[in-house]
Order: C-alpha cells, then structure tokens, then sequence
C-alpha cells in the first residue's frame, strides 16, 4: 500500500480524511456545538487535510459548524460538499435539477463562510435529470471558480462513464468496506481507468469493525444502523462472529481493529482515499496513524476472505433507501 500523498481534484492530500457526518446526523448522538468544534479543531491540529460534509447532514447545521469554527484556517484543508437529497419537513427527494444545484451550491458557500468548495458532489442519482445535464451544472461553476471539482456519490459505473464524458468527474464517493463490496462490480476499476478518486465512505462498515460495538440495541434512538439489516436481531449475531474473527486478526498485526479495515480498503488501489467519520477524539487520532502502521499482505488477504460480500449477513441498506441507490447490485443470495 502506497503511504504517499494521494490526488484527490488535482490536489495531493492524506489518504484518510475526515467524514463529518455523525458531528451531527445518523449515527449515535449528535455533538454539541462546542464538543464539535473542538472536534474540527483537533482534526486539523492533528493533521488531517480532508474534511467532508454534506448540505444533508444536520440539516445545514454540519455545514454551519464547519464555516464558524474554521473559518479562520480555510487555507490548512481540502473541504468537500454534496447536494441532491432534500429534506422539506416529514418528505425527502433527491433533485439535481441544475437550477436547484446552483440554489443549494450557494447556500452551501454561504454556510461554509468560504468562496470556494474545493469538491461537490452529487449526493444521489436523479432519475428525472439526465446525468449530463446535472454534471453540466457543476461544470459551470467549476468554471465560474465557486467549486474545485464535479464528484458523484452512491452511483454506478456507467452513470459515472456518462458523467465523465459530459464534464471530467474528479470523485467518486461511494460506499466500500470489507463487507460492502458493492465497487468492486465495476467502479473501482472505472475509477482507475479514468483517473477519477474513489472516496470510501463508511470503511469501518458503519463502526462494526471498530473493535467497540457489540449490541446494536444499547444505539441510541433515532441511530441509523437501527434500521439497517446487518444491524437488525437476525443477521448481527452471525456478523459478530465474523468481527470476532477480524478483531483476533488485528490484535495479531498488533493494530487497531478500525486500522486494519481502513488499511484494507486503502490496499485496493493508489487512487482510493477513506473517509471514516467519528466523534471520539482517540478514534481521529488513530483512524489517522493507519497511514504509519504497517500490515502484511498476509493479513490484509486474510481479513478480505473473513468478511466479503459472500460470508456478511444482510443487505446493506434497508428496503426503501435502496431504491434511492445507483450503484452496482450483487444478486440476492437463493
């Protein structure tokens, strides 16, 4: 595994960067104000050059924590956006309409108290908007210098080849772990070929190879793995023997459990970055030194064979989210 600086949009940067999500959304309790701007803070202090937000996450509130806190250190980070899921009280839509791109771009500037988003995703597919005419927004105003970069996040190979043929697609954020192996059908490689960053979301599979989680009901309310499958009565007691056996394994490379599945997912290709999210300052700290540790090939094969696509239990989304996602789809098991 490469340890060098990895591209990202034309930009040299560490291959783990910082998912901000849970600061505010989805998983376990959001942090106060203060407890997360001293978590933003800590991050940048310990080095890390690649924060990722999302206009989604806490509703603006992410992306507002992040412009009043590091406002003033603009200049030390690569930062990274994504729009297109939009929440209007009780419904949810995904629209990348490119009139409603350029509203929510803004907003997102406005928010992250920064002229320039370095990275901008498209957060999920839009069925009712060609690809071509979504990525031409974003090409507009990569031209018009409000964003870095176009990225396209949950989607497949092929949308992602329209994409590229209609304006250069820097990213591609797609979820990628031991056990979510979704990428491996076709994007991953698409990525390499075309020169594009596969950006790994959730590579610690949503904390359950973080060494920590042992019951998914002790969550708290409102968790999202709560309603996730591999998380649910049935399918988490067979998934935590597998953990059992991937915890032993990297006890015996003498790491930590989120460092060997981090280590792993950056083992696939020089063009993959991670981006795990925490909100536990110890967890920042060592989800970063992966990039000094050193694991066999031995290890990483052994990890790849434990937990894959064939050996987990459960879908990885449940039912309805599913139909919002574009990526590749292994078939349902007989």
């Amino acid at each position: 595994m490469s340890l060098s600086l990895r591209m990202l949009a034309g930009r040299p940067l560490k291959a783990v960067g910082l998912g901000c999500m849970n600061v505010s959304h989805a998983y376990g309790l959001p942090l106060s104000k203060e407890e997360g701007a001293a978590l933003l803070d800590q991050a940048l202090d310990l080095g890390y050059d690649h924060l990722d937000t999302a206009r989604l996450y806490g509703l603006g509130k992410n992306e507002e924590l992040i412009g009043e806190t590091l406002k003033g250190r603009r200049k030390e980070f690569f930062l990274a956006s994504k729009m297109g899921i939009i929440i209007d009280g009780e419904a949810r839509r995904i629209d990348c309409r490119p009139e409603v791109i350029r509203s929510e771009v803004e907003k997102s500037l406005r928010l992250l108290q920064t002229d320039f988003i370095d990275l901008y995703y498209l957060h999920r597919y839009d069925p009712k908007v060609p690809i071509e005419e979504s990525v031409g927004a974003l090409g507009d105003l990569v031209k018009e210098g409000k964003i870095g970069g176009v990225g396209l996040s949950e989607m497949s190979e092929a949308t992602l080849r329209k994409a590229h043929a209609a304006h250069p697609v820097a990213a591609l954020q797609n979820e990628y772990s031991l056990w979510t192996r979704n990428v491996e059908l076709g994007s991953l490689e698409a990525c390499r070929e075309l020169g594009v960053a596969l950006v790994a979301f959730s590579p610690v599979a949503r904390g359950a190879l973080g060494g920590e989680l042992r019951d998914p009901t002790t969550l708290p309310k409102g968790d999202l793995r709560l309603t996730h499958p591999r998380f649910n009565a049935e399918n988490w007691p067979k998934n935590l023997k597998l953990i059992d056996g991937f915890n032993a394994l990297a006890q015996e490379a003498g790491v930590a459990p989120a460092q060997l599945s981090l280590a792993w997912v950056l083992s696939r290709g020089d063009h993959v970055h991670v981006i795990p999210g925490t909100t536990s300052e110890a967890h920042l700290a060592e989800n970063l030194a992966t990039l000094d540790v050193s694991i066999s090939p031995d290890i990483l094969d052994r990890a790849g064979a434990l937990i894959n696509q064939q050996t987990v239990s459960g879908h990885r989304y449940p039912d309805g989210m599913r139909k919002t996602i574009n990526t590749e789809e292994f078939p349902e098991a007989a």
